[in-house]
This record gives C-alpha cells, structure tokens and sequence, in this order.
C-alpha cells in the first residue's frame, strides 16, 4: 500500500514538473485590435505576419504585415527565418488560421507569440486602418 502511494506522488511531482516548464516557455497571448493597432503603429521593426493566403492579403491588410500563407508547405521555412527572441504578431481573417500559425510558431520555439482576437475583421469593425 505504501509503495502505490510513493509511485503515485512520484508520478504527480512529475506531472506537476512538466506542467512548470510549459508555463515558462510562454503561452499564445489572444490580444484585442487596439493592442495590436498600439504595437503596429509604434514600431516599424514589428515581427507582423498576415498568414491568409496572397490573394486575400492584396484586398487589404496591415500596415509593415508581411504575407506568409500557414496553408503553405513551406510555411515553417517562411517563418523560420524571423528573430524568435523577439515579439511576433499574427493574423488571419477571423482567428483560425491565426490560431494553428500561433501554435505552429510556439512549437518552432518562438518566445512571444501575440494573436489578434477576431482577425482582420474584428480589426476593421473596430475601424482601424488598413493598406491595399
């Protein structure tokens, strides 16, 4: 009986163990439109990523966005060649597509991953700018 309970702590410490180290790596953070609005018109060094496809980002997209499609095969090669050290913004039409490029860099390695909430719809019904 004592032992099943000392594997049964050992187990639990380990779990416990492993979920501190994801908690440290940093989480996906979902951010509103005007957050992002702020960091997109306060730097022009941004790390901004639309990830829709070229097609929807010649319609219009943010200002200093650069277009990397996550439906892409060589997506993660796109991508790779940004500063993982530093903040990277991403962005789709309504979330989803951001959501999966979030994930994708996170697992790259990268340390901050910023997601905007709602898109580039949310974005326009905030009536924020956008370029063509």
């Amino acid at each position: 009986m004592r032992k099943g309970l000392n594997i049964l702590i050992l187990f639990l410490l380990l779990a416990l163990g492993s979920c501190k180290q994801e908690v440290t790596t940093g989480e996906i953070e979902v951010i509103p439109p005007l957050q992002v609005y702020e960091a997109v018109y306060g730097s022009d060094s941004l790390q901004l990523v639309d990830v829709r496809t070229p097609e929807e980002y010649s319609v219009s997209h943010l200002k200093n966005a650069q277009n990397i499609c996550v439906t892409d095969d060589d997506f993660q090669d796109q991508v790779g060649v940004l500063d993982k050290s530093k903040p990277v913004y991403v962005y789709c039409r309504s979330g989803k597509r951001s959501a999966r490029a979030a994930k994708i860099l996170k697992e790259m390695g990268f340390t901050k991953v910023y997601d905007l909430q709602g898109g580039i719809q949310e974005w326009q019904d905030n009536e924020l700018e956008t370029v063509n």
